[in-house]
């Protein structure tokens, strides 16, 4: 699975390092972020969506990502809607 890098976090440093790339192959976004605190994990475990079971699914994850970096998630999914030249 080869990912296209997009873009990481300007104010990276050591430790640091929300990262947005994108997989082709799969037509996804592949996002690096921080752990949400408790709080914030426990407020989206109890959202609810019609037809879909409250809670966060143990294969899927809650991450944040600086307000900062949106341009590369903007320019990720660009990328990702680019038809894929092989």
């Amino acid at each position: 699975m080869p990912l296209t890098f997009i873009g990481i976090d300007p104010n990276t440093g050591d430790g640091e390092s929300p990262t947005v790339w994108v997989d082709q192959e799969k037509q996804e976004l592949v996002l690096q972020g921080w752990k949400p605190d408790k709080a914030t994990e426990a407020e989206c475990a109890r959202f609810e969506v019609p037809g879909h079971a409250v809670g966060i699914p143990d294969h899927e994850a809650v991450i944040r990502i600086p307000a900062r970096m949106v341009p590369m998630i903007r320019e990720a999914c660009n990328a990702v809607e680019r038809p894929h030249v092989a």
